[in-house]
């Protein structure tokens, strides 16, 4: 088993429409889109339309990571408790003649749905190439390791790898985080102190590999 895929929220609230529908719910992210697909149409995706792009913990009993429950007052029988409204392998509250008991695994156990993990802390960061000055501005993931920061970069500049990576003069460890590497997280810090984030950014320094110079 290769390391999984970390996701910011933004990248997950990009997938919000029915054709393209992600959710996100205790650390884990979901593809639903093939499951829209199956069931297009059906008035039970709606609740899940609804939430597209988003993070539906709430949704969640964190112990069991099953849907919330509750005792039905009516009728004194445990049920999934819905309060967006019953959605797809949520069983009904009575017996129904259209219901199909053997769904298998609902669609929240399913592995074949998920697509990685939510990131716990995104944090920003600076990547600045000396050789052209170009400097881009990214969003990624605290537990991403330098190498797959890189992959990100890739498509702002596709030579990434031609690069040495470096913070503070010292040369980077791409198999490390950015806190394995010491680079500050000051986020908490800058906010206590209400100070903006962005004026404080760190700045990562790639240098060409024909020209390492100190910097």
């Amino acid at each position: 088993m290769g390391r999984p895929r970390y996701f910011t929220p933004s990248e997950v609230a990009a997938h919000n429409t029915a054709e393209d529908l992600w959710v996100s719910f205790l650390g884990k992210v979901y593809d639903l889109s093939p499951l829209m697909s199956q069931y297009k149409g059906d008035v039970l995706l709606l609740p899940i339309m609804e939430f597209a792009g988003k993070d539906i913990s709430s949704w969640f009993d964190p112990k069991t990571e099953d849907i919330l429950k509750y005792v039905d007052p009516l009728t004194c029988c445990v049920a999934y408790y819905t309060s967006r409204g019953r959605f797809l392998h949520i069983p009904p509250n009575g017996p129904r003649s259209d219901w199909d008991s053997d769904i298998g695994q609902p669609w929240w156990r399913d592995s074949r749905y998920e697509v990685g993990l939510l990131s716990a802390k995104t944090r920003w960061i600076r990547i600045v190439n000396t050789l052209t000055s170009q400097e881009q501005r990214m969003e990624v993931c605290s537990e991403e390791t330098l190498n797959e920061i890189l992959q990100r970069y890739l498509r702002y500049n596709s030579h990434a790898r031609s690069y040495t990576w470096k913070y503070n003069g010292a040369v980077l460890d791409m198999n490390k985080t950015l806190s394995e590497n010491n680079v500050p997280d000051n986020d908490l810090e800058l906010e206590q102190l209400r100070l903006d984030r962005d004026s404080f950014t760190p700045a990562i320094l790639l240098h060409y590999n024909d020209d390492l110079t100190e910097g």
